[in-house]
């Protein structure tokens, strides 16, 4: 709830970086950083920030914020389509999942799912 993510070594369990997460219009309290997930060639993170209903595009080599995506209302949990084009958000007060093209870093739509959506799966 503090708007931040902790980076951690898994080796020597050490923090290696603190990222602040701040969003212009959005007060800290909305910034509640949730689901992580990881491209398979650890260029970026991606963040779901909960009520602030933005998902936080990292580099994971600098931990650098690049970008923040508008999505759908209070967005949790996070999956990339098989081939990591695209990512899947849900979004559980808005009761949509928003996709985003990852080639482009746009959301380009969302689709409703029903009542309060919070994981999502995706088959290969």
């Amino acid at each position: 709830m503090a708007g931040t993510l902790m980076v951690l070594d898994a080796k020597t369990k050490q923090i290696v970086k603190n990222i602040k997460f701040e969003v212009q219009g959005v007060t800290s309290d909305k910034i509640q950083p949730v689901g992580v997930v990881i491209d398979k060639d650890r260029k970026h993170g991606y963040v779901a920030l909960g009520p602030a209903n933005r998902v936080a595009v990292v580099n994971a080599q600098t931990f650098e914020v690049e970008k923040y995506l508008l999505v759908g209302q209070r967005v949790w949990n996070l999956a990339f389509s098989p081939d990591q084009k695209r990512l899947y958000t849900t979004n559980g007060t808005s009761n949509d999942i928003s996709l985003i093209d990852l080639e482009t870093q746009t959301v380009t739509k969302s689709v409703g799912v029903g009542t309060y959506p919070w994981g999502v799966a995706v088959k290969p």
